[in-house]
C-alpha cells in the first residue's frame, strides 16, 4: 500500500497488496433489486466489558463481533460491496455508499454505488435491497460520503479525476430516487493523489462541511521518498488537506480554495458535529517516519508516531500539517522532519497550531465519526464519541492495530480524558490483523431513529446492526 486513506489506508511503495475478502453468505430471505494493541506512546484504552459472554443473551455471535455486556448486533446488509459511509432517514430505510477503483482488487459489485436497505419485519436484517445511482458503465466509481438532509439523499459520487456531491429526492414509498436524474451540489472535486475521498457533515442551517484530503503524505517535493524535503511553501494546501464549506441548499455550485474552512488537516475522514452542533472531525496521521528518514527515527518511533487525532473544527483554524504532526508521548505538536524537525525535539511555529481533543495510537486510521444523541444505550454514552478505526498497515515491528470502533466519554462539551478510549465493538478482522487478510474493516457509522448504531464494513461489504438490550437501572 502507498497511501494512507479511509479506503486502503495507503499501500507502501513498491508494495502491493491483494485484497482478498472473505466468501460471506447473504444473511436472511433478501430481496435485491437493481482487541486493542499496546502503544506507549499513544492513547491507553479500557475494554468495558466487551466479551462473547453477551451474544448469549442475544442468541446470536453478534455477526462475529465483540460488544460490551447488553448490547447485540445484527448483520443488517452482507457482500454489498465495498460499504463506506452510511444514514438513515427518518423512517428507518438505511443508505450506504460503496466505493471501488484501484484500492480494491476484484470484481465490482455490479449495479449503482448507492445501496438502500429496508428492514420490513423489525428483525435486525434488511430484506429490501436495492441500489441505484451511476455504475462504472457510467465511468463512476462511487464514493464515501452521504448524509440526509431535509429529506433527500445526498451523495459522493464520481471517478478517479474528479468527484461530486449530488442531491436525489428519494420516495419513502420506494427507498430511491424519485427520478433518476440527480441534482450536482458541488462539482469538480479533486480526486488524485493519496486522499481522494470526500466525506462530509450537514448541519441544521444547511452547511455542508466537507473534508478535502491531501494529495500527498507529508507534502515532499517527491512523495513518499527518502529524506525528499517538503514544499516551501505547500502550495497544496491552498485546494487540499483541509474542510470546504458549502451551501447544501444550492445547486451547481463549484470547488474553489475561496470556500475553504480550515486547514492544516491531511486526512479528516470522520467529519460530524456533536449534539450542540460544534463540528468535530478525525485526521489520519502522517505515515513512514522512520521509512523516509531512518537517521532521525527508529523503527518503533515509525510504528508509534504520530498519534491519530480527534479534533475540534474551527472556522480559520490551522492543524499544522504538513509542518508538524502530534506525539502522543510528548502529547504535543512537533516539527515534521520535512520542515527542519530533528527526530521530535523541535517545536517551531508548531506551537501556534491547533491540537486535537483526544489521540489515539497511531496508524490506526480513523474513518468515521458519530456523537451518540440517541435514547436507547445507557446513559453513559450519552453525547460522547464513537470513532470507526479501519486498520493500521505501517505499524512495523510491532503488530498491525486498529480494525476496531471505540468510544470517547464527553462531559461539559468535551472528552472526558483526551488520553483515554474505550473499545467498544471488535473482533471485526478475525484471527489477524492484517489489511489483505482482515475478514472485516470498520469504515461508517451512524443513528438510527430507534437509537440503533450501524457499523459498515469496506473490506467483507457488511453492515451490522448494534441495540442495546440490558437493563439501564
Amino acid at each position: 500500500m502507498v497511501y494512507k486513506m479511509k479506503l486502503a489506508c495507503s499501500l507502501r511503495a513498491a508494495q502491493s497488496f491483494a485484497f482478498t475478502a472473505a466468501v460471506l453468505a447473504l444473511i436472511g430471505c433478501v430481496k435485491t433489486e437493481g482487541t486493542s494493541t499496546s502503544d506507549s506512546t499513544a492513547a491507553s484504552s479500557t475494554q468495558t466489558g466487551s466479551t462473547n459472554a453477551s451474544t448469549n443473551a442475544c442468541g446470536t455471535d453478534n455477526g462475529g463481533i465483540t460488544l460490551p455486556n447488553g448490547f447485540c448486533a445484527t448483520v443488517f446488509a452482507d457482500t454489498i460491496g465495498h460499504a463506506r459511509h452510511i444514514a438513515v432517514a427518518s423512517n428507518g430505510d438505511v443508505y450506504v455508499n460503496t466505493w471501488s477503483g484501484k484500492y480494491y482488487q476484484g470484481p465490482t459489485h455490479p449495479g449503482g454505488f448507492l445501496v438502500a436497505l429496508r428492514d420490513t419485519n423489525n428483525d435486525g436484517k434488511a430484506d429490501i435491497i436495492k441500489r441505484f445511482g451511476p455504475d462504472t458503465q457510467h465511468k463512476n466509481g462511487g464514493g464515501t460520503g452521504i448524509g440526509i438532509y431535509k429529506g433527500a439523499l445526498y451523495a459522493e459520487e464520481g471517478d478517479t479525476i474528479t468527484k461530486q456531491i449530488v442531491r436525489y429526492a428519494i420516495s419513502a414509498d420506494s427507498m430511491t430516487p424519485t427520478s433518476a436524474t440527480s441534482e450536482t451540489i458541488v462539482g469538480g472535486l479533486p480526486a488524485s493523489g493519496d486522499h481522494p475521498m470526500h466525506p462530509f457533515a450537514i448541519d441544521a442551517s444547511g452547511s455542508m462541511y466537507m473534508d478535502i484530503g491531501s494529495a500527498t503524505n507529508s507534502c515532499q517535493i517527491k512523495n513518499r521518498t527518502l529524506e525528499s524535503p517538503g514544499h516551501k511553501p505547500c502550495t497544496e494546501l491552498r485546494t487540499r488537506a483541509g474542510i470546504w464549506r458549502y451551501d447544501a441548499n444550492k445547486t451547481n455550485q463549484k470547488f474553489s480554495p475561496a470556500e475553504r474552512y480550515a486547514t492544516g488537516i491531511r486526512n479528516a475522514v470522520g467529519i460530524a458535529l456533536d449534539p450542540g452542533g460544534q463540528l468535530y472531525s478525525t485526521q489520519h496521521g502522517r505515515d513512514q517516519l522512520f521509512d523516509n528518514w531512518p537517521k532521525l527515527y527508529t523503527a518503533e518511533q515509525g510504528q508509534n508516531q504520530p498519534a491519530e487525532e480527534l479534533l475540534k473544527i474551527v472556522q480559520g483554524g490551522d492543524y499544522g500539517w504538513p509542518a508538524c504532526y502530534y506525539d502522543g508521548q510528548q502529547q504535543k505538536l512537533v516539527l515534521a522532519p520535512e520542515y527542519g524537525g530533528d527526530g521530535g525535539k523541535a517545536v517551531g511555529d508548531c506551537g501556534t497550531k491547533r491540537g486535537p481533543e483526544a489521540y489515539f495510537p497511531a496508524h490506526w486510521a480513523p474513518d468515521d465519526l458519530l456523537f451518540y444523541s440517541g435514547s436507547s444505550f445507557p446513559a453513559h454514552y450519552k453525547d460522547g464519541a464513537f470513532i470507526a478505526f479501519h486498520g493500521s498497515w505501517n505499524r512495523a515491528p510491532g503488530p498491525q492495530g486498529g480494525y476496531d470502533v471505540v468510544f470517547v466519554p464527553f462531559a461539559g462539551g468535551k472528552p472526558v480524558d483526551p488520553a483515554k478510549y474505550e473499545i467498544f465493538a471488535d473482533g471485526f478482522a478475525g484471527a489477524v490483523k492484517q489489511p489483505d487478510r482482515a475478514a472485516h474493516r470498520p469504515t461508517g457509522l451512524t443513528l438510527g431513529p430507534d437509537g440503533a448504531i450501524y457499523i459498515t464494513d469496506d473490506q467483507g461489504g457488511r453492515v451490522w446492526k448494534v441495540t442495546y438490550k440490558g437493563s439501564t437501572k
